[in-house]
């Protein structure tokens, strides 16, 4: 498959995302990463451009970055030099098609008013479960340079028992970390049971916080508020997984004092090449699939 691409902004993941591409001997266009990609530039079939327009003018697919946006506005362009508005890019892609990540629905209707077909490569079960593992890998990582114990023998408190939150309790575990997950579906309960963790009713959650050396939320709505905050031991440390808004009351967090990381995009941090490989597989099967 010969088709051209165009990446536009984004983080670790699309350089390397890039040099799988070329590898398959598909021409690459970029724009918004110039300032963390020298690794690329003796690359054959990778085109640096000055310009968004030049970098869209032959490309055939073009790739956003994971997440697409973070204010509705902006293309999230960590390594560029310049803004790219969203309206400026939908406008110059019409009837091409865009992959990107975490597509809010205010830019999926955007995308419909200027006839792109979009699609949010994390809606797919395949990507999202492969991106679990870097997650949760990550968040292991983040919680033994941040606490002063090991990760055997502390208890953990995980928010959330969904594609995240599954392999990280069992990473936890194997670990041998006193596990508990949150969890309010009762069939989640009844398969918490069936792993061996212990349970906890995320809609009661109170004086128990006390016992907890690590709490990482993976639910992406507010679950420690403030006064279930003053419940959490002054050492434990907090890690919030989940996009904005996050599952954590940050302001009280920062009152009592407590140690907090808001631990986001983790995959494209801690595993970039692992990351580029999965995104490219799932690219793969959605141009199959779109008979591209």
């Amino acid at each position: 498959m010969n088709t051209n691409f165009a990446i536009i902004g984004g983080d670790l993941r699309m350089i390397k995302l890039a040099k799988l591409l070329a590898k398959d001997d598909r021409r690459v266009y970029l724009y918004g990463l110039e300032n963390h990609a020298e690794e690329l530039e003796t690359i054959k079939n990778i085109i640096f451009c000055n310009t968004l327009n030049q970098a869209l003018q032959d490309a055939k697919i073009i790739i956003g970055p994971i997440p697409f946006s973070s204010n509705e506005k902006e293309v999230n362009t960590p390594f560029g030099k310049n803004v790219i508005s969203i309206e400026e890019l939908l406008r110059n892609i019409s009837s091409k098609m865009l992959i990107a990540g975490s597509i809010s629905p205010q830019v999926n209707e955007l995308a419909k008013k200027h006839l792109v077909q979009i699609v949010d490569i994390m809606k797919r079960e395949e990507l999202a479960i492969l991106n679990a593992i870097s997650t949760a890998e990550g968040a292991i990582e983040i919680a033994i340079s941040n606490t002063d114990k090991i990760i055997q023998g502390s208890n953990v408190l995980i928010l959330g028992f969904g594609r995240i939150g599954k392999v990280l309790a069992r990473k936890m575990q194997a670990l041998s970390a006193n596990v508990t997950c949150a969890v309010r579906k009762k069939e989640d309960i009844a398969w918490l049971k069936a792993y061996g963790y212990q349970v906890n009713n995320i809609n009661t959650l109170a004086e128990e916080l006390s016992q907890y050396d690590i709490i990482i939320n993976t639910v992406p709505h507010l679950v420690l508020t403030k006064r279930r905050l003053e419940y959490v031991k002054p050492n434990c440390l907090l890690m919030d997984l989940a996009s904005k808004p996050g599952g954590m009351d940050e302001t009280r967090i920062k009152e009592r004092g407590l140690k907090f990381i808001w631990a986001l995009a983790l995959p494209g941090k801690v595993a970039p090449v692992t990351s580029a490989e999965f995104i490219k597989d799932t690219i793969d099967y959605i141009l199959e699939e779109n008979m591209v």
